[in-house]
């Protein structure tokens, strides 16, 4: 009984080779790239998306991974190099409109050439070291369409435009130019760097000095501080609505550096400034002015030649509610300057741990302020959220450093 069970069960292999259609490879890659022509012509409706898997399955079953492979990389060049040529016939103000466009129809055609491929993504890409095809498709749009002779330059100029009309006071579309900086940012974000961010950084840095010497000339020291602060905010705001969050400290060193380090000197000897010369005291004591000095009134300063007037409060009693506005509105004042402080250091160190940065910030504001631990710890907070900081995957109270 018991071998008989066993005679039941054994499985021979094929006494004769299997004989594969010599024009099986042919005519099933013709089907599917039928198939790919009709999504991306955005008549997909009529797929049997079933069959073309099994298809693409067969081929990879059949040892014909790498047919379907180049071909795959052949279709979809040939499809991206007609689309480049509609993007680029695009005139004006369409032209972005286009782009963006064409960037969602690529990603939905992406994506159901992926579910039908899901076979091959899984099996032969792997074993062969290959590009897998969601990656791939970004890839070939970025070299086609992004860096394409006719495209690249002309992308880079019109988004330069947009925000320098946003920032001489016209309204632009900030959907469409999230869009367009959220499709550069998915293309690697060294696609973003090179193509907007290092070029926009450089633009505005001119943009800014050449304010900076324009408001200089005709404004005093308060009425050129407000107006440095109002331009700081704008690009705050910039970032939050349409640029990489990163982006935020790059842009904001850029003002900082252009309306007020460079013109440092001269903001402190202004005429109504209140910054007369000995009345302001620098750390460390030296000419040149540095991004980590420190400026702070010299209470010690006396003169029978100069007067410096210090504009007082009148003092009134606050009610309980403007106490507790007048608080809040320190705090806030405070949260940057903490924050500021916290990417100094932690630029510095790269990693520290979560007492050791309390302390150092605590130790680098005491000449300002006296700096609250559990503000240092939300302020911790919002940089990990805005991918300044990290924290290590084994030890939660150490922090990296990311920008």
């Amino acid at each position: 009984m018991s071998n008989q069970k066993k005679r039941n069960f054994q499985i021979e292999a094929f006494k004769h080779r299997v004989v594969v259609d010599p024009k099986y490879a042919d005519k099933t890659w013709n089907i599917l790239e039928h198939a790919i022509h009709e999504i991306y012509n955005h008549n997909a409706s009529g797929l049997s998306f079933e069959e073309l898997y099994r298809n693409a399955y067969n081929m990879v079953l059949h040892k014909f991974g790498e047919k379907l492979y180049s071909g795959l990389v052949t279709t979809m060049t040939a499809h991206l190099k007609e689309i480049s040529k509609s993007i680029e016939a695009a005139q004006g103000g369409l032209f972005l409109e286009e782009l963006n466009r064409k960037w969602n129809d690529h990603n939905k055609a992406l994506q159901m050439i992926r579910d039908i491929l899901m076979y091959m993504d899984r099996t032969y890409i792997p074993n062969t070291h290959k590009t897998p095809v969601h990656e791939l498709g970004l890839n070939l749009w970025r070299d086609n369409i992004i860096h394409s002779s006719k495209i690249q330059t002309r992308l880079l100029s019109t988004l330069l435009e947009l925000v320098h009309s946003e920032r001489t006071g016209e309204v632009i579309d900030r959907g469409l130019m999230r869009n367009i900086i959220k499709m550069l940012m998915d293309l690697g974000s060294s696609v973003y760097q090179e193509d907007f961010e290092k070029p926009f950084l450089e633009v505005s840095a001119e943009f800014y000095k050449g304010e900076s010497q324009k408001f200089i000339e005709c404004c005093d020291c308060g009425d050129y501080l407000k107006k440095a602060e109002r331009r700081l905010n704008e690009e705050i705001e910039r970032v939050t609505h349409y640029l990489d969050a990163k982006s935020e400290a790059k842009i904001t060193n850029v003002v900082e550096k252009e309306m007020i380090a460079n013109h440092m000197l001269r903001l402190v000897h202004m005429e109504n400034s209140g910054l007369g010369k000995n009345v302001l005291r620098k750390e460390p004591m030296s000419k040149d002015i540095g991004e980590d000095d420190a400026f702070f009134v010299n209470d010690k300063f006396t003169s029978k030649f100069y007067k410096v007037k210090i504009g007082t409060v009148v003092a009134q009693k606050e009610s309980e509610p403007e106490k507790q506005e007048t608080r809040q509105r320190v705090e806030e004042d405070r949260k940057p300057q903490i924050e500021a402080a916290i990417v100094r250091i932690m630029k510095s160190r790269r990693v520290l741990d979560h007492n050791n940065i309390i302390a150092e910030v605590t130790k680098q504001l005491q000449s300002r302020f006296l700096a609250n631990p559990t503000e240092i710890k939300k302020r911790i907070e919002s940089l990990i959220e805005r991918d300044f900081l990290e924290r290590d995957n084994n030890d939660r109270k150490l922090y990296q450093y990311l920008a």
